[in-house]
């Protein structure tokens, strides 16, 4: 009976609707979220597929990882940085830590990325520019120089030379006092999205992964609260992905690593619950909230009914959330701020452990002390004033959030069988079956922006006739002659017989099974630099050549 009064109310709902469109007609658009999905214009409890009430901090934690959420600890404020020198970017670590900030997170320069010294003729015009040039474990230590390594946790955007920095940030934290079980952070580590995505390998597939194990078991021992993996679907969206492609083809990345992980041995309580994850916030509010809670709930099922994971952590997964920097726009970069600051309330509303917030002017440069600030502010202010960190899971039993999730998940899983098919996540890279799909859905994108289907305000409406130019931040151009200076001088005074016997060491042991870690720390601390060390291992491991 209840059932009936139901259907009768909504069908004189949808007779009365009809009656008022026909007067006023709904505006012309698709009606769909940014993945293509539908958005009908009512939800209701019928929209709900799932009838059993979820709780945050039980399986399978769509509602979020931990029962009290932001009411007992807020996310870590992380924002990303670095240019230029070592010393530099130290100055705006300071100035960050000083304005607030609870978390670093450095960005590095291209060379150092792709594993060349600043003298390398491969880095010619790239040394500081899109982050800080590390070759030596004296630039290490002049970026964390009055940073105590035992009070802050640091992310580190690095993924072929991983091992190297990690083994880097490691030696700083001995010279400081700081024993390795005492360091926190994340190094990314992920190089499968390099090939999909990015760009920055070094080592083809085979090598890389053992580099990412190796890791793994070393870490599971000495720096048992380091974060071995950020698996990153970041990269891909800003490759043009859709929210639903972001999510499988990041879970399907991460189902390679614990399988390759598996495969070396390693039981899978022991390194999971380590494994993070790193997503993107971009334009369509709602279903970027529905999209980390669909991606909580189905890495829970993954791990506990694939591989049966037992501890809880293993089950849970934590994520960073970065601002969409692909979503700002060159025209009228004020507007920028209402974006970020849209993004940055669904990443919260959908749970993250840490975000980034991107500044204004990123579009044209990198960002000025004052732009990183206001980026800041924005953080601070949705989590001191806005109230939405007061209650866990907020817009949690929403007909539409509720419904959304449940599409995405569903979605998502589908590619992950197409990919399972394939053989998993290293093989359908190899037949470029991720690329090609990130490159159909960019495509598609522009096109719509283009004709103006999809609108960017200040792009292709409500633009200006002339355009402010606001002061923007350079790199002095002087920056690449002083890292090759300071370069030379460690190359004068380290001990040159020692550096070759650890790279001796290091290449013989590259061509057993041994863990490289402990021979990369050897060499680190000898002042090996990363070129030397990449260009080692290039010799056992070779280069990896995109298809």
């Amino acid at each position: 009976m209840e059932k009936e009064r139901w259907n009768e109310r909504i069908q004189k709902w949808e007779e009365k609707t009809e009656t008022l469109l026909a007067k006023s007609p709904e505006r012309k658009n698709p009606f769909t979220t940014l993945s293509g999905i539908e958005v009908k214009r009512l939800y209701t409890k019928e929209d709900r597929a799932r009838e059993d009430e979820e709780l945050p901090g039980e399986f399978p934690y769509t509602r979020g990882i931990r029962p009290t959420m932001y009411r007992s600890h807020l996310w870590t404020m992380r924002q990303y940085a670095g240019f230029g020198t070592a010393e530099e970017t130290n100055q705006r670590f300071h100035y960050l830590l000083k304005q607030g900030q609870t978390g670093l997170s450095v960005a590095f320069d291209l060379p150092t990325q792709i594993g060349y010294d600043s003298d390398d003729p491969m880095a010619t015009g790239e040394v500081g520019k899109v982050g800080v040039a590390i070759d030596s474990l004296q630039d290490m230590e002049a970026l964390f120089a009055g940073i105590p390594l035992d009070k802050v946790s640091t992310s580190m955007t690095i993924n072929a030379p991983a091992a190297i920095l990690l083994a880097m940030y490691i030696a700083v934290g001995e010279k400081q006092g700081v024993k390795p079980h005492q360091l926190r952070g994340t190094i990314q580590n992920d190089i499968l999205k390099e090939y999909v995505a990015r760009g920055t390998y070094i080592f083809p597939p085979k090598p890389s992964m053992r580099l990412i194990t190796d890791i793994f078991a070393y870490c599971a021992k000495e720096v048992p609260k380091w974060n071995t993996i950020s698996i990153s679907g970041y990269h891909i969206r800003e490759a043009g992905s859709t929210a639903v492609q972001e999510v499988a083809f990041t879970l399907a990345n991460g189902i390679a690593y614990v399988e390759a992980a598996l495969k070396a041995g390693l039981e899978v309580d022991q390194f999971a619950p380590r494994l993070s994850f790193f997503f993107n916030a971009h334009n369509h509010f709602f279903e970027e909230i529905a999209k980390f809670r669909a991606a909580r709930r189905l890495w829970a099922k993954i791990m506990r009914e694939r591989f049966h994971a037992s501890n809880e952590r293993s089950l849970q997964l934590r994520f960073h959330t970065q601002t969409g920097g692909s979503t700002l726009t060159a025209q009228q970069p004020d507007n920028n701020i209402v974006r970020v600051t849209l993004q940055a309330l669904a990443a919260v509303l959908g749970g993250t452990q840490s975000l980034h917030t991107n500044s204004r002017d990123e579009a044209l440069a990198l960002p000025t002390e004052e732009s990183a600030r206001i980026a800041l502010r924005t953080q601070q202010i949705i989590a001191y004033e806005s109230g939405v960190a007061d209650t866990v899971d907020p817009l949690g039993g929403s007909y539409f959030i509720e419904a959304l999730t449940d599409q995405i998940e569903q979605a998502a899983l589908e590619y992950i069988e197409k990919i399972d098919a394939m053989g998993g996540a290293v093989q359908a890279i190899e037949q470029g079956f991720m690329q090609g799909e990130i490159r159909r859905t960019a495509l598609d994108t522009q096109r719509k922006i283009e004709s103006g289907e999809e609108v960017v305000v200040g792009v292709n409406r409500f633009r200006l006739e002339q355009e402010e130019q606001p002061g923007l931040m350079r790199v002095d151009p002087q920056i690449a002659t002083q890292q090759i200076e300071k370069l030379k001088r460690v190359r004068s005074q380290r001990d040159a017989g020692k550096v070759k016997a650890c790279l001796d060491r290091l290449k013989q042991a590259a061509q057993t099974s041994e863990n490289l870690m402990p021979r990369i720390l050897e060499a680190v601390k000898a002042y090996a630099t990363v070129g030397e060390i990449c260009h080692t291992l290039r010799g056992v491991f070779g280069e990896y050549q995109s298809v």
